[in-house]
């Protein structure tokens, strides 16, 4: 084997232990003709788990991806905030990387993981923003410290420092003190309309269990009439 330029030989990582999946898997008889309430359903056995057992550490973590001007994708772990029929929602800067690719681009997937479940949901449609007296009221409820941290914070862009996000903390803190804080113009949230809805189940022999909902049809995620279902291989 040649070595390559920096002199290092390349090597084949080390075989990972293999797990072979132990989960409930899903039937047909469990796939409902709309996906909303199988993907709250499995939001909320995710939750209870974590309370239960403590293996699902942050239950509603969501991997979106967008793609850049140039069309290299691009993804990142958001928390989701929103989940009703009109799809999943995430809170951001819209001054962020992903708020300017979603509003050139407004493309987008996410997946919830919950690999001590064996279990997984994706979802693929337009990103639409979240009103604003919907994202005010949820603004409202969210912790102080999270509230002034969108104050702060100029999401994705350079900084020379700690110390200078720490001053402009204090200083925000500062401006505050004794009043409630009013949500930032450039803080706002993202809505995924769906056009595709999947639900992974692993299985032993890696003979999973895949359904997935296509739109076809105008409607929510709890309207039957706008979607159809389809089992797929692993």
């Amino acid at each position: 084997m040649s070595a390559s330029p920096d002199g290092i030989i390349p090597r084949t990582p080390p075989r990972p232990d293999h797990v072979d999946y132990s989960g409930e898997g899903l039937t047909e008889g469990e796939v409902p003709a709309a996906p909303f309430a199988l993907v709250t359903s499995w939001v909320d056995a995710a939750r209870a788990r974590q309370v239960d057992r403590g293996d699902v550490p942050e239950p509603l973590s969501f991997a979106v991806a967008t793609v850049d001007e140039q069309g290299r994708p691009d993804v990142r772990t958001v928390l989701m905030r929103f989940l009703d029929a009109r799809g999943p929602g995430f809170v951001t800067s819209l001054e962020s990387a992903k708020s300017r690719q979603l509003a050139a681009t407004p493309f987008v997937a996410a997946t919830l993981t919950w690999p001590s479940m064996f279990r997984a949901i994706r979802f693929r449609g337009r990103a639409e923003r979240i009103g604003g007296e919907e994202i005010d009221a949820y603004f409202a409820e969210r912790p102080r410290g999270s509230q002034l941290s969108a104050w702060v914070s100029h999401q994705s862009a350079p900084i020379d420092g700690r110390e200078r996000l720490e001053r402009a903390w204090t200083e925000v803190e500062s401006r505050y003190e004794g009043r409630d804080v009013p949500r930032p113009e450039h803080w706002g949230g993202w809505r995924i309309v769906c056009d595709e809805v999947e639900a992974w189940a692993g299985r032993s022999n890696r003979l999973h269990d895949r359904f997935r909902w296509s739109r076809g049809g105008e409607g929510g995620l709890d309207e039957p009439a706008a979607w159809r279902v389809e089992r797929l291989q692993p």
